[in-house]
C-alpha cells in the first residue's frame, strides 16, 4: 500500500502535528476540523513548528505547508488519520463517514490515545483496514508511533501502516487492542498516583515531579505531563480505562477531577498544576 494522499481529520495539536509530519515527507495532506477556523488555527500551529524547526536548519515551512490543503469535510484519500476528542461516539460518527466517502481499499487509522480499535472498526465495512496509529505529543519531535492491530486488522494493513510510520522517521511499537493499549495502561495510573501524592500532601508539585525526574531519569514529571496531554484528556483516557478493564484502580483522583470540572486544564488553558502564563 502506498499513502500518497492522507486525510487528517482533527486539526488540535495532535491533528496538526500529524498533518505536519506526513507532509514533511512529501505526502499530500487534506486537514478537516468541524469546528469553525480550527483547521486554519492548526495550520498557524504548524507555521510556528516549522518555523521553529527551520531556525535549526530543518524543514523548509513553505514547502511543507504548501502540501496541506484545509477541507470543509472528509475527502477521498488513501489513508484517513482521526484524531478528534477522545470521545468514541464523535469517533463513530468520524469513521462513518470516512467509511462511506474513502475508497474501498483506503485505511482508516486512529489517533485514539484508548479506546479500542475495534469498537471503532465497528462503524465501518471494512474492519480489515481499522488500525491504530497513536503519536505521542509532540508529535514532530517524539519518535514513538504505537501501532494498535483490532482482531479483524489484516496483515497487510498493519505491514503497511508500520512501515509508513518508519518512512515518517518515527520508532513503530505494535500492541494488541485492549483499553488504553500499552502505553497509557502503564502512563495513568502512574499521573494518578502523583495527584493522589498531591491530593494527600505528601509534597508540591515541584517536588514530585523532581523526584520522578531525578529518581527514575524521566525527562519530565508526571504532573507537568499531564498539564501537556491536557487534564481532561487523562480523565477521559483513565474513565476508559476503568470502565474497559473493570477496576477502579483507574479512577481519576478527586483532585484531577476538581481541576478539570474549574477549566484548569493544562498548558492549553494557561492553568493546571502547574501555571504558564
Amino acid at each position: 500500500m502506498r499513502f500518497e494522499h492522507v486525510l487528517v481529520v482533527g486539526a488540535g495539536q495532535m491533528g496538526s502535528g500529524i498533518a505536519q509530519v506526513m507532509a514533511g515527507s512529501g505526502r499530500s495532506v487534506s486537514l478537516h476540523d468541524a469546528a469553525p477556523d480550527a483547521a486554519v488555527r492548526g495550520l498557524e500551529t504548524m507555521r510556528k513548528s516549522l518555523t521553529r524547526l527551520a531556525e535549526k536548519g530543518g524543514a523548509d515551512a513553505e514547502g511543507v505547508l504548501a502540501r496541506v490543503s484545509v477541507v470543509d469535510d472528509i475527502v477521498p484519500a488513501d489513508l484517513m488519520v482521526e484524531a478528534v476528542v477522545e470521545d468514541v461516539d464523535v469517533k463513530h460518527d468520524v469513521f462513518g463517514r470516512a467509511d462511506a466517502v474513502l475508497p474501498a481499499g483506503a485505511v482508516l487509522a486512529s489517533n485514539t490515545s484508548s479506546i479500542p480499535i475495534a469498537s471503532l472498526a465497528a462503524a465501518t465495512q471494512r474492519p480489515d483496514r481499522v488500525i491504530g496509529m497513536h503519536f505521542f505529543n509532540p508529535v514532530p519531535v517524539l519518535a514513538l508511533v504505537e501501532i494498535i492491530r483490532a482482531r479483524d486488522t489484516s496483515d497487510d494493513t498493519a505491514d503497511a501502516i508500520t512501515e509508513l510510520a518508519r518512512e515518517l522517521g518515527k520508532t513503530p511499537a505494535v500492541a494488541n487492542d485492549f483499553p488504553g493499549f500499552v502505553s497509557n495502561r502503564i502512563l495513568m495510573p502512574f499521573i494518578n498516583e502523583a495527584v493522589r501524592a498531591l491530593q494527600d500532601g505528601v509534597a508540591e508539585p515541584e517536588a514530585i515531579d523532581t523526584i520522578a525526574k531525578l529518581g527514575f531519569a524521566h525527562p519530565i514529571g508526571p504532573l507537568a505531563l499531564a498539564d501537556l496531554i491536557g487534564l481532561d484528556i487523562c480523565v477521559a483516557i483513565m474513565e476508559v480505562l476503568q470502565e474497559g478493564l473493570g477496576d477502579d484502580r483507574y479512577a481519576p483522583a478527586p483532585l484531577l477531577r476538581e481541576h478539570v470540572a474549574a477549566g484548569r486544564l493544562g498548558r492549553k488553558s494557561g492553568q493546571g498544576f502547574f501555571s504558564y502564563a
